[in-house]
């Protein structure tokens, strides 16, 4: 494999550990681990240098709860953290920002308050803004996927892409948690139709195998949960590609 596909780990937050959904579903959750920091700290040893941190209480509260173990991480390691779940307001978003995110994951308040994202891109920069497409059926689901919406995702991705928006992590809710692979196909149709984009693919990696699939298809980077703590991908087989 080329060290083209950029591979960042997801840390899913309820109550402040490490936990994964089976599809969006609170009722089908998993603890995997009781202090995240211990994680975050095994990947920065396996050369990862990016992490994507989930508030999944935020995200149903529509608040930021689970700060404080972004303070954690970024304070005991070295790596680049963004942070999504429950950014709603302005002041959620400083302290999201004030707690150590180098950059934060939206999704629902782009879908439900352009206006206000498109001033959070405004002040803080596109660079620091990943416009979080969760689709299913090619449409956009919002509020950890507890609502579908009828706005068609590459309508939701043309508008913002127009303002500015160039980090894009896009999750395919029928494969997530799944352990069915990617869907790829998917994933090819946007980069064919937005190539500048940096898009983050996410969603239903399950082996090693998946990964290759998604360099070899020119996507930039992908995030793996579920597959890392099933023990399907392991650390040592990142460390492996991060090293080449």
């Amino acid at each position: 494999m080329s060290k083209r596909l950029e591979i960042i780990p997801a840390i899913d937050l309820i109550d402040g550990q490490l936990v994964r959904l089976s599809q969006g579903d609170y009722a089908q959750k998993t603890v995997y681990a009781k202090d995240p920091l211990d994680i975050a700290k095994q990947f920065e040893d396996a050369g990862i240098t990016r992490l994507h941190l989930v508030d999944l209480d935020g995200a149903k509260v529509k608040k930021v709860v689970n700060y404080p173990v972004l303070e954690r991480i970024v304070k005991n390691t070295n790596l680049v953290v963004d942070f999504g779940g429950g950014i709603q307001s302005d002041e959620d978003l400083q302290k999201v920002f004030d707690h150590g995110a180098e950059m934060v994951t939206c999704g629902s308040i782009a879908v439900k308050a352009e206006d206000k994202f498109v001033s959070w891109i405004e002040k803080f920069g596109a660079e620091r803004m990943i416009l979080a497409a969760d689709a299913k059926d090619k449409k956009i689901a919002v509020s950890g996927w507890q609502e579908d919406s009828q706005l068609p995702l590459f309508d939701f991705l043309k508008n913002y892409t127009s303002k500015g928006i160039t980090k894009v992590l896009c999750t395919d809710i029928s494969k997530d948690g799944m352990m069915q692979g990617p869907n790829t196909a998917l994933y090819q149709e946007i980069i064919a139709e937005f190539p500048d984009m940096e898009l983050i693919a996410s969603g239903g990696v399950s082996k090693f195998d998946d990964l290759t699939k998604l360099d070899e298809a020119g996507i930039p980077a992908v995030v793996v949960g579920k597959a890392i703590y099933e023990g399907t991908i392991s650390i040592d087989q990142i460390y492996a590609h991060n090293s080449k």
